[in-house]
């Protein structure tokens, strides 16, 4: 055990963020984003692109001009502090504007507000390696990532770091990133990236780091809100956790947050570790103040996200390149498409634990579109679809905020226990609210969180003409999904390695749904019942 976590231990009472202060005090200020997702423009309440009209009734949050404007805020109201921006990683994917421009933007926004460092995200690898080689190219401060390990001689291979340390008002600050071990199965990394275990490295990287004399470490990571906390409760000599990837509100004051802003978990010498997020999609900007002593304990942790809603000015510059940006893409993004007679929810909190009408209407649509094929059964991912649809009209643009992965369809066949297994792998992480959770046309099925991962489909269905049947193990069954999940996206190996006569190269996924609304205009979102979550109340997940 280190000087430092015996003194830690000694001050544990005053860990309990007492207001006592030492001369030799050090405060940060730690600014933060994650998960922006490609949100350059405001969003409105269902995440998706703020129509005029939402606009001017100031309905509007978010948005990558916010987000300069309110880091510039800060900074002149902090003007002489110790100030640190974080991006816990996500930049990528999620509108029209990474469709189009990939990742040319994101380093020009980023460089302009002046990041400290940005974690790697599991989306920097949706078009592979070479699109995270330009952003890295193309920005002014370190992309880290410790556990994600590049091949010898890879194109990727001594591109980015671990950690950095940071002198930030005559003090040096570590800042150490991991990404979440799943991104292979969550993204396209290709063969040439592999990871290690994130408390493994992090062990390891808090040694290095704290062999060089530096005693205060930040960890910035994009592994999720739970893995947090185990990292916290795992790890010594992290400091503060600025976390991303599971899109997580915190809050102390409002009850329908996830949990406190700033988070305390104990770490293995009993010291509080304060965890920090800031939900996603641009529309809170993350503020927490630290105050280490002079041994590098954290003293005091305080702060709250930032809403970035009407209140806050947005940069006028960022604005006007925002709007620059955007005039090629109007066209598409105002076509309107057909109407929606109420909310078509495609909220996480809904499509990856259970049946959503937006699961319902993308599943339906796709099983329509290949249904003269011999295809009967219909599975989407929940985590492909990224956002609702409020009622109304139903622009192009917001199926693609919906759906902005330029998935295209994909029919295969595989026999009923290969579909039997498949759904396992998608109700196997739903307490983690993973996006592999399927939702389905053409196919009912019944899942007990209660049961171990690989045992909690209780009862599967298929429809055969108007009527639904029991899963036959043995028979054949034509399937269509996204080219991602047929390839083994989202765990679902199975379809890699059982498809036969697998096609991955239908029309684009996001064009089939446009059509599918068009033709039935207007659009009535529904619930059927097609999945029933059997588990016995009283159920408590187990701690990871």
């Amino acid at each position: 055990m280190t000087n430092r976590l015996v003194l830690g231990i000694l001050a544990a009472t005053a860990l309990a963020f007492s207001a006592g202060t030492a001369l030799a005090d050090f405060h940060l200020t730690i600014l933060h984003i994650n998960d922006l997702h490609s949100r350059i423009e405001p969003i409105n309440k269902f995440d998706s692109t703020c129509s005029a009209k939402e606009a001017k009734a100031g309905e509007c949050f978010g948005g990558i001009a916010r987000v300069k404007g309110a880091i510039d805020g800060k900074r002149q109201q902090l003007k002489g502090a110790n100030l640190m921006v974080l991006d816990a990683g996500d930049e990528f994917q999620g509108s029209l504007y990474y469709s189009s421009f990939k990742s040319g933007p994101v380093a020009e926004f980023m460089n302009g507000i002046g990041f400290d460092a940005m974690a790697i995200g599991n989306h920097e690898f949706d078009d592979g390696p070479a699109e995270l080689d330009k952003l890295i190219g193309a920005v002014k401060f370190p992309i880290l990532s410790g556990n994600t390990i590049a091949a010898k001689g890879s194109l990727l291979d001594g591109k980015y770091k671990g950690y950095v340390i940071k002198e930030i008002g005559g003090d040096k600050v570590a800042i150490v990133s991991v990404l979440a071990t799943d991104t292979a199965e969550t993204s396209s990394p290709g063969k040439d990236i592999t990871f290690e275990d994130e408390i493994a490295y992090l062990r390891k990287a808090v040694k290095e780091i704290e062999a060089t004399g530096v005693d205060k470490i930040v960890a910035l990571t994009h592994v999720g809100y739970l893995k947090d906390q185990e990292i916290a409760a795992k790890v010594d000599g992290i400091d503060v956790i600025v976390g991303g990837h599971s899109h997580t509100y915190l809050s102390s004051t409002d009850d329908k947050a996830a949990g406190p802003y700033p988070t305390l978990v104990k770490n293995p010498s009993g010291i509080d570790v304060p965890i920090v997020t800031a939900y996603a999609y641009s529309k809170y900007l993350g503020d927490l103040a630290v105050t280490f002593d002079d041994k590098g304990v954290v003293t005091a942790a305080t702060g709250a996200p930032l809403l970035l809603d009407a209140t806050v000015t947005p940069d006028e510059g960022y604005a006007a390149r925002v709007e620059e940006l955007g005039k090629p893409l109007e066209a598409l993004k105002a076509k309107v498409v057909g109407a929606a007679s109420e909310i078509i929810d495609g909220d996480r909190t809904s499509c990856r634990v259970r049946e959503c009408t937006m699961g319902n209407l993308v599943a339906d649509a796709a099983l329509d579109r290949v249904a003269g094929q011999g295809v009967t059964v219909s599975i989407a991912n929940g985590g492909g679809l990224r956002a609702s649809i409020d009622a109304g009209d139903v622009t192009m643009g917001e199926v693609l905020t919906v759906l902005p992965f330029q998935n295209t369809l994909a029919t295969f066949q595989v026999d009923g226990a290969g579909l039997k297994e498949a759904l396992e792998n998608g109700v196997s992480q739903v307490d983690e609210g993973a996006g592999r959770f399927p939702q389905v046309a053409g196919l009912k099925y019944t899942f007990d969180r209660s049961k171990p991962a690989g045992s909690r489909i209780t009862a599967v269905e298929v429809k055969e003409g108007d009527a639904f049947v029991p899963l036959d193990p043995a028979k054949v069954y034509g399937v269509v999904t996204n080219n991602y999940v047929r390839a083994g996206g989202d765990g679902f190996k199975t379809f890699a390695d059982k498809a036969a006569n697998a096609y991955d190269f239908g029309p684009n996924l996001e064009d089939v749904v446009a059509e599918y609304l068009t033709t039935h205009n207007p659009y009535k979102p529904y619930i059927d019942g097609r999945i029933t979550d059997a588990t016995p109340a009283g159920y408590v997940p187990p701690k990871k």
